[in-house]
């Protein structure tokens, strides 16, 4: 990827980017965007959550179905036939993510949605990204298959070097894993006491390789018959694949009805109960974050309570 390319792929934004080109790295996965500078610092692209792509847009993506507006997650992702369109959360990490999912090589213990370029070779078109469509559908009752494909594809990217945007990502998600791993600072409410404060007092020091991972994994993985698992909607992280793992877990307990053997399972992994600390700082502290204090009312604390409690005694058991 070269630099004249990415200018014209951010578009009007000011920007001053320093580029490593590809190489060969990771049997194909590249080396992408090594070194990336960007001003201004939010380049987070403004487009109404529901407002349905235009007809330039589908265009640029060769999009022949007419495009329907699919449920879930943040809102505003829509399928044209084969094809998913969504709108740009963050310009420089869309480019990054795709640069590596287009040559990260077939494995069979998980699927990628490949994404797609527009017509210009760009993989952005007017604030939209495009990818192919996986078949499957979410099943959060199977996480121990969501961890085993989320283990999977981190070791498939393991050799990605790191994406120098994350150092100036800024939303609540980011904010949340930088306190987590006390790289920022963060004053909690004081509804949120009870959950933040045993965590606080239970972190201790890790030594654990980082990587780029996948940081959502639950509902973003799905399940077809005869298929490995898809993985979809990858925000980029940088941290050890376990963190990824006990977010994963965390969501799981809060969330989606599992029970603690689930972390009992993979209490295996090297200091497990730091990395579910971690995870549910790093939760609570984008829960406040986008909800402001207010946020936390009654059934939020007690979704989040047991997995705290779980986590303290795991963490204290590591400590043993």
């Amino acid at each position: 990827m070269d630099e004249h390319r990415i200018i014209r792929e951010l578009g009007d934004t000011q920007a001053h980017l320093t580029v490593t080109r590809a190489s060969p790295d990771l049997a194909g996965c590249g080396k992408c965007m090594a070194e990336v500078r960007l001003l201004p610092q939010d380049l987070m692209v403004d487009t109404p959550s529901t407002h349905r792509p235009s007809a330039s847009v589908i265009d640029a993506f060769a999009v022949t179905d007419e495009p329907v507006l699919l449920s879930g997650g943040r809102g505003g992702t829509w399928q044209a036939g084969d094809v998913i369109l969504k709108p740009v959360d963050y310009a420089p990490e869309t480019i990054w993510r795709s640069e590596v999912l287009e040559t990260l090589p077939a494995s069979e213990y998980f699927r990628v949605a490949r994404p797609i370029r527009a017509a210009d070779g760009m993989w952005i078109a007017e604030g939209w990204e495009a990818s192919q469509v996986v078949g499957g559908a979410t099943d959060v009752s199977r996480q121990d298959e969501v961890l085993r494909a989320g283990t999977e594809f981190h070791r498939a990217i393991a050799a990605v070097e790191r994406p120098a945007f994350l150092d100036i990502r800024q939303d609540p998600w980011s904010t949340g894993d930088r306190v987590a791993w006390e790289e920022a600072p963060f004053s909690f409410g004081p509804a949120a006491d009870p959950l933040i404060q045993p965590l606080i007092n239970t972190r201790r020091p890790v030594d654990l390789a980082s990587q780029a991972v996948h940081g959502d994994l639950p509902g973003n993985v799905l399940f077809a018959d005869g298929l490995p698992p898809a993985i979809i909607d990858w925000p980029v992280y940088w941290r050890p694949p376990t963190w990824a793992l006990a977010v994963a877990v965390v969501d799981a307990l809060c969330w989606y009805d599992a029970t603690p053997d689930l972390a009992d399972r993979w209490s295996h992994l090297p200091a497990w109960g730091q990395m579910l600390v971690r995870a549910l700082v790093y939760r609570i502290a984008t829960d406040e974050a986008v909800g402001g204090p207010t946020c936390w009312t009654t059934d939020r604390l007690n979704a989040y309570q047991p997995a705290v409690d779980l986590a303290v005694r795991i963490a204290g058991g590591d400590d043993r």
